[in-house]
This record gives C-alpha cells, sequence and structure tokens, in this order.
C-alpha cells in the first residue's frame, strides 16, 4: 500500500505513527470517526499518491473520474496544519487546513475550507473553497 515504514511519523502530522494513524483508514480496516481524520488520511493518500482511497471518500456525485498523479512536475507533499475542524450538523462538517508543497523546487500553499458528508455511517469529501 505505501512506502512509509510503519513505525514513521503519519504524513498527516497528527504526532502518531502512519500505523496508528492513517494507515488502518487508507486499508480499510477502519473508517474515519470524524471529518478532521477523513481529511488527514486523505493529505496522507495525497502523499502517496493512492487515487482509489482518494476517489473511495469522495462524495459521488462530485468525484472526478480519475485523478492525474502521472504529471511531470507532480506535488510533493511537505506538511499539514489543521487550522479548524467544526461539526456544522448531525452529518456535516467543515475543516479548514493549509496543506504545503513543492514543485521544482518551490513552495506552495493549498489553504482550503472543506466541507465533508456523514453518508450511510462514512464520512466523505464533498468540495471545499481554496483561499486565494
Amino acid at each position: 500500500m505505501s512506502s512509509i515504514a510503519n513505525a514513521s511519523p503519519c504524513p498527516c502530522q497528527s504526532g502518531k505513527p502512519f500505523e496508528d494513524c492513517c494507515a488502518p483508514l487508507i486499508s480499510g480496516e477502519m473508517l474515519p470517526e470524524t471529518a478532521e481524520a477523513l481529511m488527514r488520511s486523505r493529505y496522507t493518500a495525497y502523499t502517496l499518491r493512492d487515487e482509489s482511497y482518494l476517489l473511495a471518500t469522495w462524495e459521488p456525485s462530485r468525484r472526478p473520474q480519475s485523478l492525474d498523479f502521472t504529471a511531470e512536475q507532480a506535488p510533493k507533499w511537505i506538511g499539514l496544519q489543521v487550522r479548524q475542524f467544526v461539526q456544522t450538523g448531525l452529518d456535516t462538517a467543515i475543516v479548514e487546513f493549509v496543506a504545503r508543497y513543492r514543485i521544482g523546487g518551490r513552495a506552495h500553499r493549498l489553504h482550503e475550507t472543506s466541507r465533508f458528508k456523514l453518508t450511510d455511517g462514512r464520512w466523505m469529501y464533498v468540495d471545499g473553497d481554496i483561499a486565494e
């Protein structure tokens, strides 16, 4: 599944080892209990280029057909900061985060407020607003 050693810190920067954090979510052994846990596992899946997990956790009506991880200048994800997690309803939540990455040696930031929905007991990514 991954090239991350099990004893390594999780890429989502939770402070937990990968094997105790995002690995069981990405492998399907467990479901994320919160929208924040889903968002963190999706970030980790981006670092691993795990298209199947990302698509499986995307709300079906908003999900793209595929993700292009073959780009010559693919981002190298280097850090995540969760700024805010708010349960907005029984089955809805938002997570504001800043993800840092490099492309061709240049540093970039993605600042997004993502929307999540609980559907049939599973948190799903719906969409997000990117801050300029």
